[in-house]
């Protein structure tokens, strides 16, 4: 396969390209980190791709997972959502060998230079597709996640969870002002503030969270970043979380995002909702590890990728 001439793949490339414009242009930021909720262990490309093709989608899976694992059957008739599949693969690359000592080119009696060969490592993609859950039917699927509401199930656990992860040490107290709470690198601690509702309390320590672990203080990053965008980072890392376990926050998270896209470059967006992705995907696996028998992320399906390309190769 190769990535220049495989059309399906630039087709997909494009429409993932084009689905970022589309929405940041029509403001539809909290519908696609709602979408983020659903599939935290897809790349950030992937679950934004199942959003453009499938809006209604929950869980997702390939056509043999569906069956093998689950014991349910796609549907006859039915469309299947287009992915990016990462494929790992290894080559050799032939190098001039350099003196350790000098740098310079090492040459042989024969007056051409010594060379040696090494293995790189690389990834490409291909298409590849799944199927949701309501494209199939078949054995009742265990739930998912667990259902919280004003009162959060298992809390003291969930919040010793979230402490956990937390790369500052958690206290619960008074905070200065209306916040509800704060993450201080000078004071090595984030703070909560206490006597609020536990939904409201595992929502803020998510949020600081989030701030302890992408906003480091301006003089140690390389790109310090504005309060404002930090704040939306937190906000959404909160809320995509918490999607996922059933609170909705949008009332108050969405008052922290409106407009924030709004005259950013491309690129820009892209790489703050990867960090949104991957911080609420961890963080919801902290507080919920999923099920061996439930887990579908992308590296399990790249082992069957890998295996499929060794067979291409041999039938080539």
């Amino acid at each position: 396969m190769s990535p220049v001439t495989d059309e399906r793949l630039t087709v997909l490339t494009d429409r993932l390209e084009n689905g970022v414009k589309r929405l940041y242009a029509s403001g539809r930021y909290a519908e696609y980190i709602t979408a983020m909720s659903k599939f935290h262990n897809y790349s950030f490309g992937n679950a934004l791709l199942i959003l453009l093709q499938c809006p209604t989608a929950t869980s997702v899976a390939g056509y043999n997972d569906w069956k093998k694992k689950f014991g349910r059957q796609v549907k006859r008739h039915e469309k299947g959502i287009q992915i990016l599949a990462p494929c790992h693969f290894t080559y050799l690359v032939e190098y001039e060998k350099k003196d350790p000592n000098t740098g310079r080119t090492l040459y042989g009696p024969d007056g051409k230079p010594l060379t040696e060969k090494r293995r790189e490592n690389a990834t490409r993609f291909r298409v590849a597709t799944v199927f949701d859950v309501s494209q199939t039917e078949g054995r009742e699927l265990p739930s998912l996640v667990s259902e919280l509401s004003g009162e959060v199930p298992d809390f003291e656990n969930v919040y010793a969870r979230l402490a956990a992860l937390c790369p500052l040490p958690v206290e619960l107290g008074p905070v200065p002002g209306t916040a509800k709470g704060y993450a201080s690198f000078a004071e090595n601690r984030v703070v909560v503030r206490s006597g609020m509702s536990q939904v409201q309390t595992i929502k803020t320590l998510i949020h600081e969270t989030a701030h302890a672990k992408l906003h480091p203080p301006d003089f140690l990053s390389d790109s310090p970043k504005p309060r404002q965008e930090k704040e939306v980072e937190a906000e959404s890392v909160a809320y995509v979380v918490c999607q996922h376990f059933g609170i909705d926050t949008s009332d108050y998270s969405m008052g922290y995002v409106a407009g924030w896209s709004r005259g950013k470059e491309l690129a820009e967006l892209k790489a703050s909702l990867n960090v949104i992705h991957s911080t609420a995907g961890e963080i919801i696996n902290a507080i919920q590890p999923p099920p061996p028998e439930l887990t579908r992320d992308e590296p399990s399906q790249e082992r069957g990728r890998k295996t499929d390309l060794r067979k291409s190769r041999k039938r080539k």
